[in-house]
C-alpha cells in the first residue's frame, strides 16, 4: 500500500511512518515542518526506497493537488494538526486555520483525486483525532464512539470540527473514511513541551516540575508505538464510515504520573534523587478537563486490538529513550515557546 501520511515528522505521525515502512508499505510523508516537527524522527525510515518526503502545508490546496497527482496514494492518514492545548489558548487562530481549514483542503484534494481515479473501492481516508473532542468526564464512566461531542478548549473544538467535516464528506460525497479518537500518547520523540518530557527534562536539570492545579486531572495514557500499530490496523481493516476509540487502558492522575516518573529517574539518575522534591503546583490552565477515559471495546471486538505496553513499562522505556537521546531534545529546546509557561488565558 502507498500511504500519504500528513504530519509525518511530528510525534505520532513519525511513529506511523516508522511502523508503516517497517511493515513494507510505501510512505509519502507530507509535513509543513512547523515548530513541533523534526525530520530526525524519521531519519532511519528515510533511508528506505519506499519513503518519500514532501515539504508542504495542508493549507495549500495547489500543493495538495500536485502531491496527489504525483504520488497516487492508495490511502491517506491525516495526522497533521496543531495539537498543544496551551498554545490553542494563547493563539486559537492557527488551530482553526490548520485543523479546520487544512482538513477541508485535504478532504477536497482527496475527493477530487478519488473521483478522478473512478472512485476505487480500496481507497481510504483515515482521520486521526483525539478523545478531547468528547469533553470532560466525572469520576465515573468512559468515552464511547457514541459519546456526544462537548469540546472545551480551542484545540479540542478545532479537532471536533475536523471530525465533523470528515463524516460529512463520507455521508455527502461517499468518500471512504475511517476516524479514530485516541487517548493521551507518550513515548520516544515526544516534543519537549508536553507533560511527560517536561517532567523528565525539568528533573534532569534540577528545576521545578510544574503540575497544574492540584494534579488530580486524570488521563488515559497510550504508548505511541501501540497507537501506531492500532492506526495501521484500522486503516487496513476498519469498516468504512466507522469511528474507533483507541485507548491505553492506563488511567492515572497527573500527580500519580509525575511521581512514577520521578521514581524511575531516582533509579536511573540517583545523584539527583529524590526528584519528587522538585514537584511544584502552579496555577491551573483555563477550562482544564478533569478526566478522560476511553472504552476501547469496539476496536478490541471488531479488530482484535489491545494495547501491549503497560504504563509502568512505557514510562521506563520513555525515560530511557530521553536519557539516551540528549542530542535530539537539546536541539529542540530553543524552539519558540519551549520551556515557557503557555496557556494562561
Amino acid at each position: 500500500m502507498k500511504i500519504l501520511v500528513t504530519g509525518g515528522a511530528g510525534f505520532i505521525g513519525s511513529a506511523v511512518v516508522r511502523r508503516a515502512i517497517g511493515e513494507g508499505h510505501q510512505v509519502v510523508n507530507l509535513d509543513a515542518l512547523t515548530y513541533a516537527a523534526c525530520l530526525d524522527n524519521v531519519a532511519e525510515a528515510a533511508q528506505s526506497p519506499n519513503y518519500a518526503f514532501e515539504h508542504a502545508d495542508i493549507r495549500d490546496s495547489a500543493a495538495l493537488e500536485r502531491i496527489f497527482a504525483t504520488h497516487a496514494p492508495d490511502a491517506v492518514m491525516h495526522l497533521a494538526a496543531e495539537s498543544h492545548v496551551d498554545r490553542s489558548i494563547d493563539g486559537p487562530g492557527a488551530f482553526i486555520e490548520t485543523n479546520v481549514n487544512g482538513t477541508y483542503n485535504l478532504l477536497e484534494a482527496a475527493r477530487a483525486y478519488w473521483e478522478g481515479k473512478g472512485r476505487p473501492e480500496g481507497f481510504r481516508f483515515h482521520h486521526i483525532s483525539t478523545d478531547e473532542v468528547y469533553g470532560s468526564l466525572g469520576t465515573e464512566g468512559k468515552f464511547t464512539e457514541e459519546t456526544p461531542y462537548a469540546p472545551n478548549s480551542p484545540y479540542s473544538a478545532s479537532k471536533a470540527a475536523s471530525d465533523h467535516l470528515v463524516r460529512a464528506w463520507h455521508e455527502t460525497y461517499g468518500l471512504p473514511v475511517v476516524i479514530t479518537n485516541c487517548s493521551n500518547n507518550y513515548g520516544p520523540y515526544h516534543f519537549p513541551e508536553k507533560l511527560i518530557p517536561v517532567v523528565i527534562l525539568k528533573a534532569l536539570a534540577r528545576e521545578p516540575i510544574p503540575i497544574y492545579g492540584t494534579g488530580e486531572n486524570v488521563r488515559d495514557w497510550l504508548y505511541v508505538e501501540d497507537h501506531a500499530e492500532a492506526l495501521l490496523l484500522v486503516l487496513e481493516r476498519g469498516r468504512v464510515g466507522r469511528s474507533y476509540n483507541i485507548g491505553g487502558e492506563n488511567e492515572a492522575t497527573n500527580l500519580e504520573l509525575v511521581r512514577m516518573l520521578c521514581a524511575i529517574l531516582d533509579e536511573r539518575r540517583p545523584e539527583g534523587a529524590p526528584h519528587g522534591d522538585l514537584i511544584t503546583f502552579v496555577a491551573d490552565r483555563p477550562g482544564h478537563d478533569l478526566r478522560y477515559a476511553i472504552d476501547p471495546s469496539r476496536i478490541r471486538e471488531e479488530l482484535g486490538w489491545r494495547p501491549s505496553v503497560t504504563l509502568e513499562e512505557g514510562l521506563r522505556r520513555t525515560v530511557d529513550w530521553y536519557l539516551a537521546n540528549e542530542s535530539w531534545w537539546r536541539a529542540l529546546q530553543n524552539r519558540e515557546g519551549v520551556g515557557e509557561r503557555l496557556g494562561r488565558g
